[in-house]
């Protein structure tokens, strides 16, 4: 399920809104401020588990949705499974493929007490890091839509 769709006039925190149209050319109303490592076709939907979040905002992390810069916060998935190559449908009818997972940076440290935005690196962690997206078929997404993990025959 979506939990949060989010998005920003470039940077981070993402903040949260009611629904947003996702096409290839990203999240309609975001903006991402360095071009070279975020956005693009092949980058454009960040996504974050909303346990992981919970998880390590459990630890103490002053973790939110948003605030590590992902567009849509989810829940439910088998994170583990959602890798590059997997397809998500997110509601009716958006498809979205998992292209790569999102290395962290420092313009997200604020979102750990240590200020050490490694925690959520799959190199590290493997398992608790943003995956990037690129948008197969277009769509509305909002909170509370499904999302589905489809299998490699689905689609």
């Amino acid at each position: 399920m979506v939990v949060s769709v989010n998005v920003s006039d470039g940077g981070v925190p993402k903040y949260p809104v009611a629904d947003a149209w996702v096409a290839a050319s990203g999240v309609d109303g975001d903006r991402q401020r360095n071009l070279e490592y975020h956005g693009g076709p092949d980058r454009a939907v960040c996504i974050f588990a909303a346990e992981v979040i919970e998880r390590l905002w459990g630890d103490g992390h002053p973790i939110a949705p948003g605030t590590t810069g992902e567009n849509l916060t989810v829940r439910g998935l088998p994170w583990p499974r959602v890798v590059p190559g997997a397809q998500l449908r997110v509601g009716a009818t958006t498809l979205l493929q998992i292209t790569a997972y999102a290395a962290p940076c420092r313009t997200i440290a604020a979102s750990f007490n240590d200020r050490r935005s490694g925690r959520i690196s799959q190199k590290r962690h493997p398992g608790a890091s943003r995956v990037y997206a690129r948008v197969l078929v277009p769509g509305r997404v909002a909170p509370g839509d499904a999302v589905r993990l489809l299998e490699p025959a689905e689609p």
